[in-house]
C-alpha cells in the first residue's frame, strides 16, 4: 500500500449546536463525510476511517474502505487509533483529513505529495487576510501581526513512518499532526491551501458549502421510453403501485413500464447505458423481479458519481387503466425509492386519441425525463460492471 487516509469522524460537533455529529448531516443528499470519502479514494488513497462504526459503515455504504475502527478521547487519540490500524499495510504516505471538510479542492492532495519529496509531513494552508486582534472580556487587548500567519487545513500529509513515531513520543495537547513533528524538530512544507476547503464548524458553514460544492457541479438530462404488451394472469405494476386491472404487463420482470423509462433516463442522464445492460433480461435473476430494486440501483449511481436528483417526470400512455387516481400513490412511491422529496416527482398520463397500439388498447407505453446534477469531472459517464 502507497497511501493511506485517515478519515477522522470521532467529533461530537458540539459549536454546530445540532443532534447528530456534523459529519453525519446531509449535504447535496449525501453524509458530509461521504463526500470527503470519495475525494480521497479518488485520489488514491486506502481509506481508513476513525470513530462510530454503526453510523460510519452506514455513511460510506457502497464505498470501499478499511474496518472503521473506534475513536478515542481527544482528535490525537482517534488519529493514533487509525494509524495503528493500518501498521500492518505499512503505507509508504498517509493523509489524515477532518470528515467535516467534505470539499477537498482538486491539485491539493498531489502538492502534498509532492512536498513530501523533500519533508516528512505537507500542510494545506491559506494566509491569514483579516486583522487579527487579541480579545479578552469583550475588550480588544491588543492586535495581533498577522504577517507570516496561515490557517492550516487538511488533509494534512506525512510519510507514514515519521508521522507514527511522532504519535508515539508521548507528545500531548495536539490539535493537528503537523505540531507533533514541529514539536520534535522536524520540518513540515506549506502547500497552497484554498479558502473553499471549508470546515464545517457552525450552522452558515453548512449553506457556504452548499453554494461552493454546487458552482463544481453541471446538468445532465436523461430521457427514457418503454413499452410492454398486456397480458392475461399479472399483476398491474405501475411506478411502483398496484394497480387494479383485469389484465397486466409482460415482460421478464415485473413490467413495470414506468419505472423502466425512469431508469433509462437516469442512466441515459449519466451516461451509463440503459437498464438492459445493468439488468439483462436474459439473466433468470431478474425473472419477475419487483422493478424498484432497478430504480434503487438507478438512484444509487447517482450517489457513486456524487450527484443529486433535480426532478423526474414520468409520463404514462394508455387509454387504460385510468392513472389519475393511483398519481400521488406512484409519485409518493418513486419519491420513496429514489430518496428525494415527493415535491421532485412528477406522474401524469395521456392517452394517443385511440391511435396506435396504445389507442387499440394493447399496451402502455411510458416516457421519463429527469435532471441530475453532477461534479464537473473529465472522463465522466464510463459504464461501471454490471451487478
Amino acid at each position: 500500500m502507497k497511501l493511506a487516509a485517515i478519515l477522522v469522524a470521532a467529533g461530537t460537533g458540539s459549536r454546530f449546536g445540532a443532534e447528530t455529529p456534523k459529519q453525519f448531516l446531509t449535504l447535496l443528499g449525501q453524509p458530509v463525510m461521504r463526500h470527503a470519502a470519495r475525494a480521497l479514494i479518488a485520489a488514491g488513497a486506502r481509506l481508513q476511517p476513525v470513530g462510530d462504526a454503526a453510523a460510519i459503515d452506514a455513511a460510506l455504504a457502497g464505498l470501499d474502505h478499511l474496518p472503521t475502527v473506534p475513536g478515542g478521547a481527544t482528535r490525537q487519540d482517534s488519529v493514533r487509533a487509525g494509524l495503528e490500524a493500518l501498521a500492518g499495510h505499512r503505507p509508504a504516505f498517509v493523509l489524515v483529513h477532518d470528515a467535516a471538510r467534505p470539499l477537498i479542492p482538486e491539485g491539493t492532495v498531489p502538492a502534498l505529495l509532492a512536498a513530501l519529496a523533500d519533508r516528512p509531513g505537507a500542510v494545506p494552508a491559506a494566509p491569514v487576510a483579516d486583522t487579527l486582534k487579541r480579545v479578552a472580556d469583550g475588550q480588544i487587548l491588543e492586535t495581533v501581526p498577522r504577517d507570516g500567519l496561515f490557517r492550516a487545513q487538511t488533509p494534512q500529509a506525512f510519510r507514514f513512518a515519521a508521522l507514527m513515531d511522532a504519535h508515539r513520543a508521548g507528545i500531548t495537547g495536539a490539535t493537528d499532526d503537523a505540531s507533533l513533528l514541529e514539536a520534535l524538530g522536524q520540518a513540515v512544507a506549506i502547500v497552497p491551501g484554498s479558502e473553499s476547503n471549508i470546515k464545517l464548524t457552525y450552522p452558515d458553514d453548512l449553506a457556504r458549502l452548499e453554494a461552493a460544492m454546487s458552482a463544481m457541479m453541471v446538468p445532465r438530462v436523461g430521457t427514457g421510453f418503454d413499452v410492454h404488451v398486456f397480458a392475461d394472469n399479472r399483476p398491474m405494476v405501475l411506478c411502483g403501485v398496484a394497480v387494479p386491472h383485469d389484465r397486466g404487463l409482460a415482460g421478464h420482470s415485473d413490467a413495470d413500464v414506468g419505472i423502466h423509462a425512469l431508469c433509462d433516463a437516469i442512466y441515459g442522464a449519466l451516461a451509463e447505458g440503459d437498464i438492459g445492460r445493468h439488468f439483462p433480461p436474459s439473466e433468470s435473476a431478474w425473472k419477475n423481479a419487483d422493478s424498484a430494486r432497478f430504480l434503487a440501483h438507478a438512484a444509487e449511481r447517482i450517489g457513486a458519481r456524487g450527484g443529486r436528483l433535480i426532478n423526474a417526470d414520468v409520463t404514462l400512455i394508455c387509454e387504460r387503466p385510468k392513472i389519475a387516481p393511483h398519481a400521488q400513490a406512484m409519485r409518493d412511491r418513486l419519491a420513496a425509492i429514489l430518496g428525494v422529496d415527493t415535491g421532485r416527482i412528477s406522474v401524469k398520463a395521456t392517452t394517443t386519441e385511440k391511435l396506435g397500439f396504445t389507442g387499440r388498447g394493447e399496451g402502455i407505453a411510458a416516457q421519463a425525463a429527469v435532471l441530475v446534477m453532477v461534479p464537473d469531472q473529465a472522463g465522466a459517464g464510463a459504464l461501471p460492471q454490471t451487478p
